[in-house]
């Protein structure tokens, strides 16, 4: 028994030490991160992350005047780094990247803006408002060779990474259904500020209501999961059940996406009783339960089991770890990763079609 605890002692002090050297790793020489706007809720991210050592925030734009003086990063950041103006935030504290909470529509114009200055971007899901925005975008990347990245929670999920290696294992055969579901009770109804409902309920300014903010998990898990394969077609119902609250946007949306040999359901709301962010996927020969990030149940070979993923290991466990990585050219993104820039694209693609299909109730072909 003294020579099993010794081995066991033995084997957690290798994993400690293992976890400090990749964290000492990620703390060298910290990346230079500008932010971009200050009024999406998801600004917590940076605020949260401040002084962990692997960046360092150098700038900060925001264009609004009274939330450029009070924000979540007001007494996190130096007063003397917040800046009205974008361009000026980029020339004078010169970042290596910049992570954008701002409206959707307004991803373009800081790519527009960092892009010619060799500033490689993040932004938060999903990458566009349309199309035609997200072209542009790509283009920009492409020929000023930085890298575009999405950020989206569901990416940091270890049951969604055990899920997708079951998959390629054939552990439940080919997928022939999936059912996603997204979203909460509602940004207004959970206590989004203001600055951020604003222009969330904005269709220019998010380019859609619930169908935008949460339908983008869906596409962007199923392109994924489908190596980057489009659905054949895009069919949509948006609905409006709480016009009072959200009259401009719809706030609750289903999106059907038809590939071969496969439907998946997307159900995006603003309705949900609780929040919630979680898929059924069913296979040939069985079927994976994802539901919370630590969360799920799979069944094969007429069992049903419980497994424990195993965790994310830096940097893909978190969003600042893994733009260091790619922009230092550590690790090198695969083909339609969740947060790579041809995966979403296509999601874009499949919002932009949903939307379409809902307005005329017809499905949406999608070219290959």
């Amino acid at each position: 028994m003294n020579r099993i605890a010794g081995i066991v002692a033995l084997t957690c002090c290798l994993l400690m030490t293992f976890t400090v050297v990749k964290m000492n790793a990620q703390e060298k020489n910290p990346l230079r991160l500008g932010v971009a706007g200050v009024s999406h809720g998801h600004v917590w991210e940076v605020v949260s992350r401040i002084g962990r050592g692997d960046f360092i925030v150098v700038g900060v734009s925001e264009k609004d005047d009274a939330l450029r003086m009070q924000n979540a990063l007001t007494g996190k950041v130096d007063a003397s780094l917040f800046y009205a103006d974008l361009e000026e935030m980029l020339d004078k504290t010169k970042p290596e990247a910049v992570i954008v909470y701002e409206s959707i529509y307004d991803h373009l114009r800081v790519v527009e803006a960092c892009a010619p200055r060799g500033i490689h971007v993040m932004v938060e899901k999903p990458l566009a408002v349309n199309n035609e925005h997200a072209r542009k975008m790509a283009d920009l990347a492409s020929q000023y060779g930085i890298q575009l990245l999405t950020n989206y929670e569901t990416t940091w999920y270890d049951t969604n990474h055990e899920a997708f290696r079951l998959i390629r294992e054939g552990a439940i055969g080919e997928i022939v259904r999936m059912n996603v579901y997204d979203g909460h009770e509602g940004p207004i109804e959970i206590g989004c500020g203001k600055e951020f409902t604003d222009w969330l309920t904005d269709p220019v300014l998010n380019g859609g209501g619930a169908v935008i903010d949460f339908g983008c998990y869906g596409a962007n898990l199923s392109t994924w999961l489908f190596n980057g394969e489009k659905p054949e077609s895009v069919y949509a119902v948006l609905q409006q059940q709480k016009p009072d609250l959200y009259p401009k946007v719809d706030d609750d949306a289903t999106i059907v996406l038809k590939y071969p040999k496969a439907t998946i359901q997307i159900m995006a709301s603003w309705n949900w009783p609780k929040g919630r962010k979680d898929m059924h996927i069913y296979g040939s020969q069985g079927y994976i339960y994802q539901n919370t990030a630590k969360d799920m149940h799979v069944y094969k070979e007429g069992k049903e089991s419980n497994p424990v993923p195993p965790e994310l290991q830096a940097p893909y466990n978190d969003a600042f770890y893994l733009l260091k990585a790619v922009i230092r050219n550590e690790i090198t993104l695969p083909p339609f990763d969740l947060s790579a820039l041809d995966n979403n694209l296509i999601v874009v693609e499949i919002l932009q079609a949903a939307i379409e299909s809902a307005r005329t109730g017809q499905p949406v072909y999608l070219t290959k």
